[in-house]
């Protein structure tokens, strides 16, 4: 749950936000990340949605019509929590200088390899993102992640430090319902379809929170979609918030 109370990270020493635990956890699937039937299958299966979310933003925020291969060519692109680089292979695609930022050096590891082996260039970098070198990116994305730092304020004003004038910001995560605490965590992890210690229901934010620290950190969040699932048309965009949202963020006017 965001503490809305807690006060802004200092900015001559910036607040850890990697839980060592989360790392590791997510270090120990990274041989896994690229298996479409491993243990990342969900997110196999959530990419597609996710990406065209993610072409549709890019076209309505830089005015494009949707026809252009690559719509972000002389782009700058940073993902954050990129794991094994799923995000960041499309987006290297759509043709963006892609930076890939993981707690998790094993996932980083993978990503290398797997983004060498498909002749694509993308910077990976492992550890805080407050450590890493200062640069600001044209988009910016982060995706199923917010829900696993230790803190949210700290991270959401890093991520806002990352972005460029006239940038787009993508977040995504779950929401924090009792859908989403019986289908995600109890449901999901029981069954094995995401691995059992992923998630933490309590650490889920609302749209309404992440509005507030988007605004705390001088960003105006955009209209969220829900990421829904039915038995007929699998995992897809909805109106229906209460599993899963995706959203834009640009600054504040």
């Amino acid at each position: 749950m965001v503490d809305a109370t807690q006060p802004a990270a200092s900015k001559s020493l910036p607040a850890a936000t990697i839980r060592a635990e989360e790392a590791a956890h997510f270090g120990k699937l990274a041989a896994e990340w690229w298996d479409p039937k491993g243990s990342s299958a969900m997110l196999h299966r959530l990419n597609p949605v996710r990406l065209g979310f993610i072409r549709d933003a890019i076209d309505r925020h830089w005015r494009l019509d949707g026809e252009c291969v690559r719509p972000l060519t002389g782009k700058t692109a940073l993902d954050v929590g990129c794991g094994a680089g799923l995000l960041c292979e499309p987006l290297a695609r759509l043709g963006a200088h892609v930076t890939g930022v993981d707690a998790a050096p094993e996932n980083i590891a993978a990503a290398q390899a797997h983004a060498a082996g498909s002749g694509l260039t993308i910077d990976y970098r492992a550890g805080e993102l407050s450590t890493l070198p200062a640069a600001t990116f044209d988009l910016v994305t982060c995706l199923e992640v917010i829900e696993h730092v230790a803190d949210k304020r700290a991270f959401i004003g890093e991520l806002a430090a990352r972005l460029a004038p006239g940038g787009l910001m993508i977040l995504s995560t779950p929401n924090r319902t009792p859908q989403s605490r019986l289908l995600l965590v109890d449901a999901a992890e029981t069954v094995g379809v995401i691995p059992r210690g992923t998630h933490h229901w309590d650490d889920f934010a609302t749209p309404d929170e992440l509005r507030e620290l988007l605004a705390g950190a001088g960003l105006a969040m955009g209209e969220p979609q829900g990421i829904a699932f039915s038995p007929t048309r699998g995992l897809h965009l909805s109106p229906d918030l209460s599993l899963n949202y995706i959203v834009t963020a640009v600054r504040s006017a």
